[in-house]
């Protein structure tokens, strides 16, 4: 079956609607790739007997994109076989664009990617309006850039700093946006409505041309070599090599393909613009992101950690312990998808407290002009501050979000509890404490499982699911389907002391730490992290999260580890916390400085006398070993997460090592960084730096097992 449906009317307009076979989506597969060429050149066969085109989709998208599997399998030795095939498309698509006669799209769903991009090629684009349609070019999001003319045609379109958000940020508009900034000719309210505008257009326009293709045409914003933009693109390289060091190769590629394309002509600029776009495809960065922001985000969103065969549940009704900053937090989340939400704490003063903690978000949003005043007044009106626990009287899910001590849980649910209605959920949002320990406060811990959110909950897109050894399979279901409803990402671990995502980053800070002790730099330790991608350096971490509290957990740890008969094995870092706690007085940010001084005006710095209180070491360690050990310690504690059945699947080890840790987005997640390193490769380097460093770095023997078997985590 054709995936292009090609009717003529009386009038002579062609309408081309896009419709491929046993798809939900259009995608630019093989075959419609086919049928597309067939397309173009019947219209230029016929184009004297046509009107003009029409493009339109049957699908609810009007297209999504391209096909990344194909994209997937490229290899840099078919680099010139896709090189040319890449031209040969785009001087297709020139000649529907220089057909001679009218061609519009009528865009009746999601243009993204590949789909924006046909879009782009038509003379007049007109669009559904319904906020629901997102329109733009991600393709910087999995390490690409718009291959398919999108780099040109926007850059001509809008000029070179306009379009920039769109091709190099990956920015995303909905139709009225999209026609404010110039991209769309007009919205329709239907489908009828659309498809007329789209025929009235090309009944005015008979004979349109391009602007990039008119005599004379001057680019918006004036060509790369005028002094403003000589400029500007400098000092857009220079954010682009501090903001990404090098790791992200897209963003640069897309700038000097913009750049480039707009000093010649366009049927060049293509050409520059294949030329980049090959190199990118073929690139280890794309494959990681692709792998894992596509594919394994797809999985996680379609419920693939989700327990099969049990019915979706939507939550009417939640109840939050604890107003401050997470319980606060949790509580914006829930009526920002407009769940009603019980906010809980010791006094109402505390309550409301937490309740303007969504005020003061929605009322920043009412500056920006994103909201309304009524519309904020009726989000507010979804929490219900209160000092009493019953007023959590016919929740469906509690989640408790007090302080990190397990007498303080364990009364908290004891009083929550039965609240719930029957068959109700109670959550705990601990970061380190094991959940099947905490569901012994429960009288049914088939119920009770753990959800960890990340601070700050309106910016963290993550939540740790956690099983405790009672937790029920509709239990898990019910979770997950709540962490959906709330617009949140979902991953799903077993129970262990600190999970995954806390026990992971423990590693990443106390590795920063632990080169402190061995003499390091402090400067040279946190700018290694973020050269190889990490958000922010170990020490600026260990200064937020608080010394004090690490002290906590640390006691804490020790204390359940004897109860168990365990012994616990300290950590090189433990000393140096325990010295800028109890000796030096220095327990973090909170407590007025810690391994940085925190000026009351301008930025923070280094506190000068680190190195003179931390720099009796005698290793003398290489920049790329400083590098190699904050990325080696984490992939190996997330394999070793695997190796202890904590996690269960390399998506959730990816996707939350990425969206939870910060575990840098170029390699895909922790486990695609061993995959792309070669697992037999890793675990040589991995010997190599336990020599050097310590045990800690001693390959897993999953890692070992699989490495010497020639497999991959999959």
């Amino acid at each position: 079956m054709n995936p292009i449906k090609f009717e003529k009317a009386a009038d002579g307009i062609v309408t081309l609607t896009f419709d491929a076979p046993d798809q939900s989506a259009n995608t630019m597969t093989v075959a419609f790739k086919q049928a597309f060429s067939d397309v173009i050149g019947r219209l230029v066969a016929e184009r004297d007997q046509i009107a003009g085109v029409i493009l339109t989709s049957a699908k609810k998208t009007f297209f999504a994109g391209g096909n990344l599997k194909d994209l997937m399998a490229v290899t840099p030795e078919q680099s010139e076989d896709f090189f040319k095939r890449s031209v040969t498309t785009k001087l297709e698509h020139r000649l529907l664009e220089k057909l001679g006669k009218p061609v519009v799209a009528a865009i009746n769903g999601t243009a993204l990617g590949g789909g924006w991009e046909l879009c782009l090629m038509s003379h007049a684009r007109f669009c559904l309006n319904d906020d629901k349609i997102m329109l733009g070019l991600p393709e910087v999001t999995l390490g690409l850039l718009p291959g398919a003319g999108g780099v040109v045609r926007m850059s001509r379109l809008l000029g070179l700093k306009a379009a920039l958000p769109y091709v190099m940020e990956g920015k995303i508009v909905n139709p009225s946006e999209a026609l404010s900034s110039g991209l769309l000719n007009g919205l329709a309210k239907d489908q009828e409505e659309l498809l007329t505008l789209a025929r009235n257009w090309i009944k005015n326009n008979p004979h349109p041309v391009q602007p990039w293709d008119r005599e004379g045409f001057k680019v918006p914003g004036g060509t790369p070599d005028t002094p403003e933009l000589v400029e500007f693109i400098k000092l857009t390289s220079e954010a682009l090599e501090k903001k990404y060091h090098g790791c992200m190769p897209a963003p640069v590629a897309i700038l000097a393909a913009a750049r480039e394309g707009l000093m010649v002509d366009i049927d060049t600029a293509l050409h520059i613009e294949a030329k980049y776009m090959t190199q990118l495809v073929t690139h280890p960065v794309s494959k990681n992101m692709i792998n894992t922001f596509f594919f394994q985000m797809g999985e996680i969103r379609s419920g693939k950690s989700r327990p099969a065969q049990l019915p979706k549940v939507t939550f009417k009704k939640v109840g939050v312990l604890g107003a401050g900053l997470m319980g606060a937090g949790i509580t914006y989340a829930n009526v920002m998808r407009g769940i009603p939400t019980v906010l809980k704490d010791v006094s109402m003063a505390a309550a409301d407290k937490g309740k303007s903690y969504t005020e003061k978000l929605l009322n920043k949003r009412i500056e920006k002009g994103l909201l309304t005043e009524a519309k904020r007044d009726a989000i507010l009106s979804l929490i219900t501050p209160t000092d009493q626990a019953t007023a959590l009287e016919g929740c469906d899910l509690i989640i408790e979000a007090v302080f990190e001590k397990r007498e303080l849980k364990a009364l908290v649910t004891k009083e929550a509890e039965p609240m719930l209605i029957i068959n109700g959920i109670m959550a705990s949002n601990t970061s380190t404490l094991p959940i099947t320990g905490l569901a012994l406060a429960s009288n049914h811990p088939s119920n009770f499982i753990g959800l960890h959110f990340f601070s700050p909950v309106d910016k963290m897109p993550l939540v740790e699911i956690i099983k405790g050894a009672k937790t029920s399979p509709e239990t898990l279901a019910r979770a997950y389907d709540y962490v959906m409803q709330i617009g949140k990402t979902p991953i799903v671990v077993n129970d262990s002391r600190g999970f995954f995502t806390s026990r992971v980053f423990r590693t990443f800070r106390n590795e920063g730490i632990s080169m402190l002790a061995d003499g390091a730099d402090p400067a040279l330790i946190e700018q290694a992290s973020v050269e190889v991608g990490m958000p922010v350096g170990p020490l600026a971490v260990a200064d937020e999260v608080s010394m004090a509290l690490s002290i906590s957990v640390t006691q804490q740890t020790k204390i359940d580890l004897e109860s168990e008969g365990k012994t616990y094995q300290p950590h090189a870092a433990d000393a140096v916390v325990e010295k800028m706690v109890n000796l030096l007085k220095r327990p973090g940010r909170a407590g007025g400085g810690g391994f940085y001084e925190y000026p009351t005006a301008g930025k923070k710095f280094l506190w000068p006398e680190l190195s003179s209180h931390f720099g009796g070491g005698t290793l003398e360690i290489p920049y790329q070993d400083m590098k190699d050990r904050i990325l080696f310690i984490q992939a190996i504690e997330t394999i070793r997460c695997m190796e202890e059945g904590v996690l269960e699947s390399v998506r959730d080890a990816n996707i939350g090592s990425i969206m939870g840790i910060g575990f840098p987005k170029w390699t895909g997640g922790a486990i695609q960084f061993v995959n792309q390193y070669g697992l037999e490769k890793f675990t040589l380097r991995a010997r190599e730096l336990a020599a050097k460093y310590g045990t800690r770095f001693n390959p897993p023997a999953l890692l070992i097992k699989k490495a010497e078997a020639g497999l991959r985590f999959e």
